[in-house]
């Protein structure tokens, strides 16, 4: 029974992806961990794939839409793109197994993840949820440095939580690049989906893949962001925002509670 839900879940994640272009990696490492009891470093791993695979399914309907602005994406993604590969192959590594023993508590990097993924969804969900007016974007000399570091300090957070970064991206493209809610959807997706397959393609030689597992969540998550994908054309992505803003504060509150517990 639980599984059924996880695999209901996973449809969820593709249509969060779909409708808002990010949130995926909010569901799928709480999915995989809580769900299908997987060890949270291994599940983030598997988040990467089934988020990447997804996001790049969900970006051509935006493409042919011509939703995706591509010169954002290049500023902001390749320096993701760096920064998660080095976070998954190099620096996870280097992160000991226990981080703080106080009596009986004991912070493990596992419990450390988690927590990070908690607060950052915390942050995230605020984001959401609040009204903010976009400013327009720079296209001068100002315009490149911004996307540079936005797009190190993304690819260095979703390397360490295993997460696409679509619950950063977005607010980031919204508030601080003053891209239009549907553009910032597409390029979104598309940004999504190369941190994602780059971090996983660095994590390939430490991890054993069950192929089966993986590809079978990813298929499901796949037809969830094609019907987002359909759905979002009909439904104003703003008045989305603020409800699964509230959602994703809800799960960062049941994360906490589950991991110091």
């Amino acid at each position: 029974m639980i599984e059924l839900f996880g695999f209901l879940a996973s449809l969820g994640i593709g249509l969060s992806l779909g409708l808002i272009g990010g949130g995926g990696s909010i569901l799928t490492v709480p999915v995989l961990v809580y769900l299908f009891h997987l060890d949270p470093l291994l599940a983030t791993s598997y988040s990467l794939f089934i988020v990447g695979s997804s996001s790049a399914v969900g970006a051509v309907p935006y493409f042919r839409q011509q939703l995706i602005d591509f010169r954002s994406a290049v500023y902001f993604g390749i320096p993701s793109i760096i920064s998660v590969f080095l976070t998954r192959h190099y620096i996870l590594d280097l992160i000991p197994e226990q981080l703080v023993q106080l009596g009986e508590f004991t912070l493990s990097k596992d419990m450390a993840i988690m927590l990070l993924f908690a607060v950052l969804m915390f942050f995230a969900a605020l984001k959401m949820i609040g009204k903010h007016v976009s400013k327009p974007v720079d296209s001068g000399n100002n315009y490149l440095l911004p996307f540079i570091l936005q797009g190190t300090g993304v690819g260095l957070i979703s390397g360490l939580i295993g997460a696409g970064g679509g619950f950063l991206i977005i607010p980031a493209l919204i508030i601080f690049n003053g891209m239009p809610m549907k553009t910032a959807i597409g390029t979104s997706l598309l940004i999504i989906a190369a941190n994602s397959l780059f971090g996983f393609i660095g994590n390939l030689d430490l991890q054993r893949i069950d192929w089966t597992f993986l590809l079978s969540i990813t298929g499901i998550a796949m037809v969830g962001i094609l019907l987002g994908s359909k759905l979002s054309q009909r439904i104003d992505g703003k008045k989305l925002k603020p409800i699964f803003g509230w959602f994703v504060l809800l799960m960062a509150f049941v994360i906490i509670v589950q991991e110091l517990n």
